[in-house]
């Protein structure tokens, strides 16, 4: 087990190396002079050189590249010229209420998407099999800007049930230690608090979750229904065993090495920051940074972001394989 570790962690850090040297050649293949482009048309020659020289842009590439991977090493990704604030700093705020949305988003897409998936899989070609894998098929298909926009217009102004925007409420006392809301407030003990920020989650989980969700299921029922026509199944099934037993314990297990995939892939994306979600709910997290650092010209801020969000998403994915090895010992002497 220790050198599958070796081997996949072998192959994560030359992955995040040219991950790294693409984002930094990412500022340099942007059309035109990015210090003009921060600036806008207007500014002046001496504005746009004072700015090239405070980002180094100034520099041969091979200057820039070794000051960049260097500053990589320590941590430092350097200032936002929007915020005039370290970019770690800002990621390291806006981080955590994009890991609370998509934690809670991808619990909601593997409970329901993994129980629609086995329900449609065992009941196959019955009434709910035919529901599940419409509403699957509707969880793909319809934009999630539009359901984002229905579920505020349903459920935030006609029946104002839950928050449409925002973390927590304005009106409540809570100064959070870190940045993981939820974390400080269990901490805490402020269970007002607490119960507001799950409050908050509800509408932007629910909007979020719908492609994993969709994913799953059909992932989900694909596979089991290709577990549940081998042999040993049929086996099972002659001793006598309950239903449940032989679909939870024997079927799903080793029907889930596919469905661990989907949900390592959706999880990491969800991880990469819901851009279009986080807009809309006005959601603090690195998705929303992102688009607001886009539109305010911010390449620095942008080029830090990505990198982030890539070294997550290769994390993610060495966790799913470890996953793998856990859940089917004979993966490691593949």
């Amino acid at each position: 087990m220790y050198l599958f570790i070796l081997k996949r962690l072998g192959l994560a850090i030359p992955t995040f190396v040219g991950i790294s040297v693409l984002v930094f050649l990412m500022i340099h293949l942007v059309p035109g002079d990015p210090a003009q482009i921060m600036l806008g048309e207007r500014a002046d020659a001496q504005s746009v050189a004072a700015l090239r020289a405070e980002l180094g842009l100034d520099q041969p590439l091979y200057v820039q590249f070794t000051r960049f991977f260097g500053d990589l090493l320590r941590g430092n990704l350097g200032y936002s010229v929007h915020t005039h604030e370290l970019i770690s700093a800002d990621l390291a705020r806006r981080f955590p209420a994009t890991c609370e949305l998509a934690f809670f988003s991808m619990l909601i897409a593997v409970v329901v998407g993994v129980g629609a998936g086995v329900l449609a899989a065992v009941r196959r070609g019955g009434l709910l099999d035919y529901l599940c894998m419409v509403g699957a098929t509707a969880g793909i298909s319809i934009p999630i800007f539009w359901l984002a926009l229905m579920l505020i217009l349903l459920l935030g102004v006609h029946l104002p049930l839950l928050p449409i925007s925002g973390r927590i409420s304005a009106h409540l006392d809570f100064v959070p230690r870190t940045h993981f809301y939820l974390f400080d407030a269990l901490l805490a003990g402020d269970w007002a608090a607490l119960g507001d920020l799950l409050w908050h989650l509800v509408l932007p989980a629910l909007a979020l979750s719908t492609v994993p969700l969709a994913v799953i299921a059909r992932m989900t029922r694909a596979s089991l229904l290709e577990v549940l026509g081998e042999d040993y199944i049929r086996t099972a099934w002659a001793k006598g065993l309950r239903e449940s037993q032989v679909i939870w314990r024997h079927a799903l297990k080793n029907a889930f090495i596919p469905v661990l995939t989907v949900i390592g892939m959706e999880f990491g994306y969800l991880l990469g920051g819901a851009i279009i979600t986080e807009t809309v709910f006005a959601w603090p997290g690195v998705g929303r940074w992102l688009f607001l650092a886009v539109q305010a010209r911010d390449f620095r801020a942008v080029q830090g972001g990505v990198l982030l969000l890539a070294g997550i998403f290769i994390l993610v994915n060495l966790v799913t394989d470890l996953l793998y090895a856990w859940l089917d010992p004979r993966i490691k002497y593949d």
